[in-house]
């Protein structure tokens, strides 16, 4: 089974996106033997961004598609978003360019539902030393414009998980491990659907 991760390069204040140290640590532990792992930094550019996803879905057809974003307003906190939404994208990206009326698909629905059901990934997951919650808006900004462009391209096989900046209590070796336990979740979930 194939499955694809990425996280985010450099934005604002933040030269050390939290979310590509936590996706390269979980490279370097695997998610066992059956599970090959492919791994990507995505530009905090929304057109760049939705092009090496559409690439992804296309060339690689994962079993899931996980991407990592940087919740800049958590501390200790990992966000399992539910769903992607498709319009209200104002805010610049990197470049200083933002979708064509505020939007990732122009035909495409409202939303669109992650088939990993988030709710019971958090009943079913405790970490200690961090907060697991669950949430229906991803933030409009990259972060959620690649959720959706991902669910789009991906039927749904998408998820994404929004980290804490790093700390000293939230190291890249920390979540890791966290990203390791909940990914593995969510893996025998896509197993159990495929029953």
């Amino acid at each position: 089974h194939l499955s694809f991760f990425s996280g985010f390069g450099p934005f604002r204040q933040y030269l050390v996106n939290s979310s590509w140290e936590a996706v390269k640590e979980v490279s370097k532990r695997g998610l066992g033997e059956n599970i090959s792992l492919h791994i990507m930094q995505l530009p905090v550019v929304y057109q760049k961004a939705k092009e090496q996803v559409f690439k992804i879905w296309t060339t690689l057809q994962p079993l899931l598609s996980v991407h990592v974003g940087l919740a800049s307003s958590a501390k200790a906190l990992i966000i399992l978003e539910q769903c992607g939404k498709n319009k209200g994208y104002q805010e610049m990206d990197v470049c200083g360019f933002h979708p064509e009326g505020g939007c990732c698909m122009l035909d495409g629905p409202e939303k669109i539902e992650s088939t990993i059901n988030m709710k019971t990934l958090c009943k079913n997951i405790s970490l200690e030393g961090i907060d697991i919650i669950f949430s229906r808006d991803a933030g409009r900004y990259i972060c959620d414009y690649t959720y959706y462009t991902s669910l789009y391209y991906g039927n749904g096989r998408a998820a994404f998980i929004h980290v804490p900046p790093l700390s000293t209590s939230v190291t890249a070796d920390f979540l890791g491990k966290a990203l390791q336990t909940i990914i593995s979740e969510m893996l025998k979930q896509c197993g159990d659907q495929r029953k």
